[in-house]
């Protein structure tokens, strides 16, 4: 069995944009001997050679701000006119399934992604999606990963697209770029030059109507072949929040030529 992480490391960045800075306080190990005395341990009775325990805190982070899955409450209250679900509220059936990747690495920066640029896609490979899957979006974009345009550059679903892929039976879908849709900065801009008031989000929004999760963020897509995998994306169980960051890994039963 081989497990590849598809998830970014959860560290400060200076490069990070302020919206996706996170920061973490390490304590040493030394401190908690100072909180063993206060709490009226004394000094005599600590065990040989023990020289406390190292603990951590998180000081800032988002929930959208690294490897993450989003809940059918980012996208709107309602889906369907039913109260969308939150994070904790996700079932679990539908983060562990067969996957498949879907290689979109050719699409230029602000180039949606078509319904005809997957089912091309899959006809060229001989794929057949099934439902339940996983289902991954390789844009190469994850090379930006860590620098201050991560959020500035790169392809992203378009509303078809994401609306097909739910009506094909995927719950849950993801991506190495910033967002699921095309470049935020791009969106607004284009929003706003074509005056176009459903322009703006429009595969996220998608969700307001279909129920279904995507991801956000992934790395590493490029060690994982196109299908004969499983994928395990459980988020953090956040109660009553938007997306959860997740350990997002692929299980590969055998090598895979």
């Amino acid at each position: 069995m081989k497990i590849v992480d598809l998830s970014k490391p959860i560290q400060y960045n200076r490069e990070d944009p302020w919206f996706m800075k996170v920061k973490i306080k390490h304590k040493p190990h030394h401190k908690a001997k100072w909180l063993l005395r206060i709490l009226g341990l004394p000094f005599r009775l600590f065990p040989k050679g023990f020289v406390g325990w190292a603990d951590d805190s998180i000081q800032k982070m988002g929930v959208h701000a690294t490897t993450h899955i989003d809940a059918p409450w980012h996208y709107a209250p309602e889906v369907n006119g039913e109260r969308a679900k939150t994070i904790d509220e996700i079932p679990l059936e539908w983060c562990y399934a067969d996957g498949m990747v879907i290689d979109m690495k050719h699409k230029e920066d602000f180039d949606p992604i078509t319904q005809e640029d997957l089912e091309d896609f899959l006809q060229k490979h001989g794929l057949e999606l099934k439902k339940g899957m996983i289902v991954l979006i390789r844009t190469g974009r994850d090379r930006f990963n860590g620098t201050k345009d991560f959020h500035k550059v790169g392809t992203g679903m378009s509303a078809e697209a994401t609306e097909w892929l739910i009506d094909q039976g995927i719950k849950v879908m993801g991506i190495d770029s910033w967002g699921w849709d095309l470049p935020l900065p791009y969106m607004i801009a284009k929003a706003k030059e074509t005056g176009n008031s459903e322009y703006f989000w429009e595969a996220h929004l998608v969700g307001r109507n279909k129920e279904y999760c995507h991801m956000e963020q992934l790395v590493n897509l490029d060690a994982l072949p196109l299908e004969g995998f499983k994928v395990a994306v459980f988020p953090l169980k956040i109660v009553g929040a938007s997306a959860a960051p997740a350990r997002v890994v692929a299980i590969l039963e055998e090598e895979q030529p």
